[in-house]
């Protein structure tokens, strides 16, 4: 599924990556994206990225999207894991770590209770 690419340059903050990485996934569908604000929590990266998809073939579509999002804007991932299995795939692209799971999945591990201490932070227009 090709999204239409709007943006002309790279976002130049992990904020600004976060939304984008938001806004990415929200044009594959996704569901219930949540953004949080890690830097109060942890100490090794600003911002996750958590959506959902319907499948795990959906997910992998999802985190897909936003990769291939983020190579048109020239931005580098350092690391995507559990892509082959789609239940949950982790896209890393320093200080935003981006988790799109499969519904079920997401439910079982619940990171948005986990990290209940972040601050969510609006990404729609």
């Amino acid at each position: 599924m090709e999204a239409k690419r709007t943006l002309k340059k790279a976002p130049q903050t992990s904020l600004q990556i976060a939304k984008i990485a938001a806004k990415f996934a929200s044009e594959i569908k996704a569901e219930e994206i949540t953004v949080l604000d890690m830097r109060q929590v942890v100490n090794f990266c600003d911002f996750f990225v958590i959506a959902s998809g319907t499948s795990t073939r959906h997910a992998q579509s999802i985190a897909e999207g936003v990769v291939d999002g983020f190579a048109s804007l020239g931005l580098k991932v350092r690391r995507k894991e559990g892509h082959r299995e789609g239940v949950w795939v982790l896209v890393d692209v320093g200080d935003v770590v981006i988790h799109v799971f499969e519904k079920e999945t997401r439910e079982f591990y619940g990171l948005d209770h986990l990290w209940q201490d972040a601050k969510p932070v609006k990404w729609k227009r």
